[in-house]
């Protein structure tokens, strides 16, 4: 299993972008739902001794939340999903088959939302997405202390 890279000293919601030719390998199946992808996240958190009750936690499950939701909605679907806790850090890579990458957006009254991306980046300690032809992969490092 490909483990993302150690959370970088950037400053909280720093974001990197690059691209990629196509190979990522990911272990986990991508999960069908937002819902399906927080019970993993939720398990992993159990299982880490993370307070289902925390702040932490409820960031972790946000961002879970947002990423997949995201993905299904704009990306084409979740093509592969990651989850991992290590040294208080929970690392999400979500990647979907659209390969623009994120863009924050301001909600109307006929199109609401756009708060979803800008809460990622907020809550995140670090938010990278990788594009390649086929699709992108946005990785997440969310400390969880």
């Amino acid at each position: 299993m490909n483990h993302p890279p150690p959370p970088s000293r950037s400053p909280r919601g720093a974001q990197r972008h690059r691209e990629e030719g196509a190979g990522d390998l990911h272990a986990a199946p991508p999960p069908e739902s937002a819902a399906a992808a927080r019970e993993h996240v939720r398990e992993l958190l159990l299982l880490a001794g993370v307070s289902l009750d925390s702040v932490p936690a409820a960031d972790a499950l946000l961002v879970t939340s947002e990423l997949v939701t995201n993905a299904i909605r704009h990306g084409h679907g979740v093509t592969a999903f990651r989850a991992d806790v290590a040294d208080g850090v929970l690392s999400l890579s979500i990647t979907d088959a659209n390969p623009r990458p994120p863009t924050a957006r301001t909600g109307t009254v006929d199109r609401p939302g756009g708060y979803g991306w800008p809460l990622v980046q907020r809550l995140a300690e670090r938010v990278d997405c990788t594009t390649r032809a086929d699709g992108k992969t946005i990785t997440t490092a969310v400390r969880l202390s």
